[in-house]
């Protein structure tokens, strides 16, 4: 899938992911550099809102919503779960879906450190 095509179906499905307390969306790999095969997965760092209580359940329903939305399987990453040894490389390369209000501060921060 292109980069062009998942920033319309995001654009189109904001109100949906609101409901999921999700503050933005950032796609990295494959499809953020329009690289991806027919079998790619689509690669995401989700960012809620600061006051969120995200669990497990609610991370699973937004991955299933995400998959069927784009048609394909999205693999779904917080900033505080990103490896060390791969932090600085995705989030030098991420590219941002939507934003729904100012980030927080936590990538900044993330990229600072």
């Amino acid at each position: 899938m292109k980069k062009q095509e998942v920033l319309k179906i995001i654009e189109k499905n904001k109100a949906h992911l609101k409901r999921f307390n999700v503050n933005a969306l950032f796609l990295f790999g494959s499809v953020a550099h329009d690289q991806a095969g027919p079998d790619s997965d689509i690669d995401i760092l989700v960012e809620f809102d600061q006051d969120a209580k995200i669990g497990l359940f609610e991370m699973a329903r937004l991955k299933k919503f995400i998959s069927e939305i784009l048609n394909c399987d999205a693999d779904l990453v917080t900033p505080d779960a990103l490896h060390p040894m791969l932090r600085y490389e995705i989030l030098k390369e991420m590219v941002r879906v939507r934003v729904d209000s100012q980030i927080d501060g936590t990538l900044v921060r993330l990229k600072d450190g």
